[in-house]
């Protein structure tokens, strides 16, 4: 998130031939009775299952003869699913995409337009959100929740260092773990400060945004990587002397595993989803419920001196360009992410699309971190050839032989840089 993104991971999906659809013509009439087909993933159905049954009832109120299918994917399936469905005849009218995921489906013409005037709080989206929407002065899909990434330390490990809040500055948040260092990381040789497996390029690539740079950036009409930059390389440093100087792990792994691998007790501090605090104490995930009442979050600083920029993962809703009922799509999708279903869906422990409510969010609550973080966050570059930056590892095996010290920081950024040219404008 997106709080529930990582529990997808934001898994990009290549997009399948979209030639029949790109050569569509205009807007197919919309049918005002019939059926609507809904395609939302897991996260709906296992946090927010009420939400999705009172969009319905009121829906059905304004659209007594239409009905609704709401039909939940799997993060790991769902793209292979629809690009199927986009080759064939059964299209879905509504469906939800991570937002890293829309841009290559925009620009091969997936996806129907929409005019944000029509929705609650459209001038006050997310940037991240919205952002990724929009091509060449359109709107393609509706954003419709978030999830930054924040801090997250055991509360008892700090206290017994002599430390009761969270740190709020970075030299703070440095002297913490030097305590923590100190005094658990001398009788545990196992024992992490701070957990940062070398493979985590959402928490590196954050370092890089701090310093004010970026992954690539679009110049003369192409894109270029921007992982040597001048900014980026001090980013990347400050990430590994973070790294250096508090993990003690495995340099050549991810973070896919990091409630499970915090549960075990062996870590004072992380980088992560609200939600994997939670995760941290459920033994379905691999955590231990001993830990219980033991984990708190917080806006995580940069070595800039301001919030350090997270990215903020989320979902959108889209209407595919071959729906046969692409009004009554857009009257679903307005109830789904009006302020009413936006409230709903804070209740449920998840931030919302807009800033306007992101006020909403209890500031003493696990989420209000997350809802300050926000405001920082940022989006993957939207390249038309991002799938396959991220399909490649690029990221995440550069970011390993920095860990790893297989390459200095400029030499692996450089390559890095090579690597992304090659494939980011390639639709």
């Amino acid at each position: 998130m997106v709080g529930r993104v990582s529990r997808s991971a934001v898994a990009l999906g290549a997009v399948a031939v979209l030639g029949p659809v790109a050569g569509c013509g205009g807007p197919v009439a919309a049918d005002r009775s019939g059926d609507l087909t809904v395609w939302l993933t897991v996260d709906a159905q296992e946090s927010w299952p009420d939400l999705v049954s009172h969009v319905n009832d009121r829906f059905r109120r304004i659209h007594p003869t239409v009905h609704v299918t709401v039909q939940y994917q799997q993060w790991t399936s769902k793209n292979q699913k629809l690009d199927a469905a986009l080759a064939g005849r059964q299209v879905p009218d509504v469906v939800e995409m991570g937002n890293s995921e829309t841009t290559n489906y925009i620009v091969n013409g997936a996806f129907a337009p929409v005019d944000p005037a029509g929705f609650d709080h459209s001038g006050e989206w997310l940037g991240a959100l919205r952002d990724a929407c929009r091509n060449d002065g359109k709107t393609y899909c509706v954003p419709y929740y978030a999830g930054p990434r924040v801090g997250i330390y055991r509360t008892d490990l700090l206290h017994r260092v002599g430390v009761d809040r969270a740190p709020r500055s970075y030299p703070e948040l440095r002297a913490d773990l030097d305590r923590l260092k100190r005094k658990f990381g001398a009788a545990d040789r196992n024992f992490s400060a701070f957990y940062m497996p070398g493979r985590y390029w959402y928490a590196a690539m954050a370092f890089v945004k701090d310093a004010g740079g970026e992954i690539a950036v679009r110049r003369d009409g192409r894109w270029h990587g921007a992982l040597s930059s001048a900014a980026s390389v001090k980013g990347l440093s400050a990430w590994k002397d973070l790294l250096d100087a508090y993990y003690v792990g495995d340099r050549s792994k991810d973070n896919g595993d990091e409630p499970a691998v915090v549960g075990q007790g062996r870590a004072g501090m992380f980088y992560g989803n609200t939600w994997e605090a939670r995760a941290a104490t459920d033994s379905r995930s691999g955590g231990s419920p001993q830990l219980r009442g033991k984990f708190a979050t917080f806006a995580f600083p940069g070595p800039s001196g301001g919030l350090l920029p997270p990215f903020l993962g989320g979902s959108t809703l889209a209407v595919p360009a071959r729906s046969a009922h692409r009004s009554l799509a857009q009257d679903w999708i307005r109830l789904l992410t009006d302020r009413t279903s936006q409230r709903r869906l804070i209740a449920a422990d998840t931030l919302p699309n807009n800033t306007a409510q992101l006020r909403e969010v209890a500031a003493g609550g696990s989420n209000g971190p997350a809802a300050r973080a926000a405001g920082r966050g940022w989006l993957t570059p939207l390249a038309p050839g991002w799938t396959a930056v991220e399909k490649s590892q690029v990221l995440q095996e550069t970011l390993q032989d920095i860990a790893t010290g297989k390459r200095s920081v400029a030499d692996a950024a450089r390559a890095a840089d090579r690597r992304i040219d090659a494939v980011i404008n390639e639709n």
